[in-house]
């Protein structure tokens, strides 16, 4: 029998409760805390020099002076209000911005605020072992000279990203901010196709194990993995208006460029949710096939006991028949009567027996 894999403890999250009458621009965390302290990598580059820093606290980063003409600052961690507050401050964001990004149930979105914009997504993760997808908020800021990205955790989505910039792979030095806000919103979307190609696997599985009747308990995994396509198709879907809606950022922040590549962007968001339409079929006949096995399985139980039913209904009868209490019954002063009654039992099972048998047959080859 197969046994569903213990899924992982959900973890407290935090409500929506300490939110509720806040003032707009308020920044209160809403989610579940990922990393013990906040912590920063930064970029300062230009086309032909980079200089990589990571800091652990706010006063370290307040020692960095910029020698380049792009910045990227990469955050994890998202909790801690007094650093959203610095980095809005020293990047003029609009406190809305900031609430946005510590509210990690956002909406996949893109905002304009004249002098930059503000793009949320999200990311998973599947694990295999568990058949459990997990996902993160990525907030993203680009701007004439920087981008902003805010993760809530280290999950080394960006690292291929990093390794371009330090081996100078490509013109992504060169390319500007909306060059490398391209590579991450791509990276992230590449991820969707690794995450959907992994889930489908599991499927395909448990369906062939459905259809060789090795495994009739799949009823929660089936719930499992319809819910976690879901998951990632609520996350998906309104990322292509978004992505749509980038190809038309103005404020000269998008390069015409960079606009082709935000296409293609577009046209592998659409792939990724006919995918997960196909994958949702696909578990809705895992459904169909589980209740029709389990239909099957009942049916030749019931079946079985018919049979069994039928064969000993003669002797239900003889024996209710002969246990009468009349004084006068056929046989009761026979010594051999308990032995023909036992041959009318056999021989009326064997008849029954024999014309089920015959019947079958008879069915069989006229069908």
């Amino acid at each position: 029998m197969h046994k569903a894999p213990e899924r992982k403890a959900r973890r407290r999250r935090t409500a929506y409760a300490p939110k509720a009458g806040q003032a707009p621009g308020s920044i209160i965390h809403v989610g579940e805390i990922k990393v013990d302290q906040t912590s920063f990598s930064l970029f300062d580059y230009d086309a032909e020099d980079l200089r990589e820093i990571t800091f652990d606290t706010l006063e370290a980063s307040r020692q960095h002076k910029r020698e380049h003409a792009m910045i990227w600052l990469n955050v994890h961690g998202v909790h801690e209000p007094q650093v959203m507050e610095e980095i809005g401050r020293r990047f003029d964001l609009h406190p809305l911005v900031l609430e946005d990004i510590a509210n990690t149930r956002q909406r996949p979105k893109l905002d304009e605020y004249g002098h930059y914009s503000f793009i949320v997504l999200r990311s998973f993760r599947y694990d295999q072992s568990l058949h459990d997808a997990s996902s993160d908020q990525i907030s993203l800021i680009l701007g004439k000279d920087f981008v902003l990205s805010f993760q809530e955790r280290s999950s080394g989505l960006f690292d291929p990203i990093r390794n371009r910039l330090r081996k100078r792979i490509g013109n992504l030095r060169a390319a500007g901010p909306d060059g490398l806000l391209h590579a991450l919103i791509d990276a992230v979307v590449d991820q969707y196709f690794v995450v959907v190609e992994a889930m489908s696997d599991d499927v395909e599985d448990l369906e062939d194990k459905l259809l060789s009747g090795t495994d009739l308990h799949s009823i929660e995994e089936i719930n499992h993995f319809k819910h976690e396509a879901l998951e990632i198709r609520r996350a998906v879907w309104p990322l292509r208006e978004v992505l749509n809606s980038v190809q038309r950022m103005p404020g000269g922040l998008l390069s015409s460029e960079t606009q082709l590549y935000f296409r293609d962007v577009y046209d592998h968001t659409v792939h990724v949710i006919e995918q997960l339409d196909s994958l949702r079929e696909l578990i809705s006949g895992l459904l169909d096939i589980y209740l029709s096995s389990v239909s099957n399985r009942l049916n030749a139980e019931v079946r079985m006991l018919t049979v069994v039913t039928t064969v000993f209904a003669p002797a239900t009868l003889l024996t209710g028949f002969f246990g009468m209490n009349f004084r006068y019954i056929p046989w009761l002063d026979r010594q051999d009567g308990w032995v023909l009654v036992v041959m009318m039992i056999v021989a009326a099972a064997l008849a029954l027996i024999t014309a089920l048998f015959w019947r079958r047959w008879w069915v069989r080859i006229n069908s």
